[in-house]
């Protein structure tokens, strides 16, 4: 088999493995995340930090890190968003023992330090999005995206209360299948607004998964102008020197 074979045959596995994932977990939307916005990642920062870090570590970034990358102080990071009593150079961990969590949730919650790199910040997106009531599940809330997930919406008391709208029945299964969502209790903020929270924390998980990503896309654009500029330099140094030949 050619090389050229072999990694038509691995793209189309990949891809094939990545409808199956959609198919099963349900659909995906676009996140549209900016890791230019500063104001957004400061916002997800916020909102991470107060939501999510109870349960949630993100042990490969630090606090001063994440401080010197989001354009805030030592004193802001510290009182507004260091919940555990650690130090400014230290990572972001969480203060539920494990064990603790295990026995709660049935499993530790797991660090999200490179959730995004993994799943795709449109998949974290819609994920947090897509919570609905389900009494069935044994903490009461249920994921279109993720199904079965022992994670509850954490959210609610933003996005409001979702409740799943039923059309057809899987073939397979002969279970009911989920239409769409709809809120049944409107939560503190309107639907546009919950987006960008969304969005937000999607945001900063993006940059949590990899902090060196904004600074390589700033610098990306510096180095596509100078390959295009030395290419311009490379043209008329070859025009120099091929236009005495016929």
């Amino acid at each position: 088999m050619t090389l050229i074979s072999r990694a038509t045959v691995f793209a189309a596995a990949m891809l094939l493995s990545f409808s199956a994932l959609a198919a099963a977990g349900g659909p995906v939307q676009h996140a549209g995340t900016d890791l230019s916005d500063k104001a957004s990642l400061q916002r997800g920062a916020q909102l991470f930090m107060n939501y999510c870090s109870s349960c949630h570590s993100l042990k490969y970034l630090r606090y001063s890190r994440m401080a010197e990358d989001l354009g805030l102080t030592e004193d802001e990071v510290m009182e507004n968003l260091n919940f555990t009593g650690a130090k400014f150079g230290e990572q972001i961990l969480t203060a539920m023992p494990a064990e603790g969590a295990a026995k709660w949730f049935g499993t530790a919650p797991p660090d999200l330090s490179l959730t995004s790199r993994v799943r795709g910040g449109d998949w974290i997106y819609s994920y947090l999005k897509s919570f609905y009531i389900d009494e069935e599940r044994p903490l009461g809330w249920n994921n279109t995206v993720f199904p079965n997930a022992s994670m509850p919406n954490v959210l609610w008391e933003l996005q409001g209360v979702q409740r799943p709208v039923y059309g057809g029945v899987d073939e397979a299964t002969s279970e009911p299948l989920i239409d769409r969502l709809e809120i049944a209790t409107p939560g503190s903020l309107d639907a546009a607004k919950f987006d960008q929270a969304a969005r937000d924390i999607t945001a900063f998980l993006e940059y949590a998964g990899e902090p060196i990503a904004i600074k390589r896309q700033s610098i990306g654009v510096w180095v596509m102008l100078f390959l295009a500029f030395f290419t311009f330099l490379a043209w008329l140094l070859k025009k120099e020197y091929w236009k005495d030949v016929h």
